[in-house]
């Protein structure tokens, strides 16, 4: 009785600190006074770091559903695209580390949260176009309940959400961290009709100019 208790104390502890960071973001983007702290870090233990974090809390509440993931680099400078898909890739961004974890995390969370069997599935790819551009595209993919298309026109809304336990800034929030890295955040219900995949596309080196 004790541990259950302690537990939902923990619980509700973490949706106020979560609550309370969100209120903080939307007004630091109200007042233009989101700051980025870039850096080069490898995106690929960050992610894993997550997927590892969401993994527990799944095992905890037995929830019967996966995560899988995979990390990809693709290359475009010959005629023919290559893509390698390996263990023992890194990939490598000049980002906002925190930034960019808050935004995966909450695209991870959303899709845990909408599939509550299934799976849910992490894509990392590095794109290597002509003239060394970089890009990285994150996909968090999912088996759950997909999105409501009356939601859908308004997903990186303020206060838009499906679910009576969220406040709604989450996306919005993601939106504004994306777009001031200089990248674009999209989301969209799956064509075979089973869930939905968000994505966010960053890019990947130092902007020089």
């Amino acid at each position: 009785m004790q541990k259950e208790y302690f537990e939902r104390l923990v619980r509700n502890t973490r949706r106020l600190e979560r609550l309370a960071s969100e209120i903080l973001d939307t007004t630091k983007i109200d007042d233009q006074s989101l700051r980025l702290n870039k850096e080069n870090f490898n995106l690929k233990v960050t992610v894993l770091d997550l997927i590892q974090d969401h993994k527990r809390q799944l095992e905890k509440s037995n929830a019967s559903m996966k995560i899988l993931y995979e990390f990809m680099i693709e290359e475009e400078e010959e005629e023919i695209p290559t893509r390698k898909d390996d263990s023992f890739l890194n990939i490598f961004i000049f980002a906002d580390k925190i930034r960019i974890n808050q935004v995966i995390d909450n695209l991870l969370t959303n899709a845990i949260k909408f599939t509550e069997v299934g799976t849910v599935s992490v894509s990392v790819t590095c794109e290597k176009g002509k003239n060394h551009r970089e890009r990285i595209i994150a996909r968090v993919r999912d088996t759950g309940t997909g999105i409501d298309p009356e939601i859908l026109p308004r997903l990186f809304s303020k206060f838009v959400t499906g679910s009576d336990m969220s406040t709604g800034l989450g996306l919005f929030i993601s939106k504004n961290i994306v777009e001031a890295h200089g990248g674009k955040i999209w989301g969209e219900n799956n064509a075979d009709g089973k869930g939905a995949t968000f994505a966010i596309s960053l890019p990947s080196k130092r902007d020089n100019h």
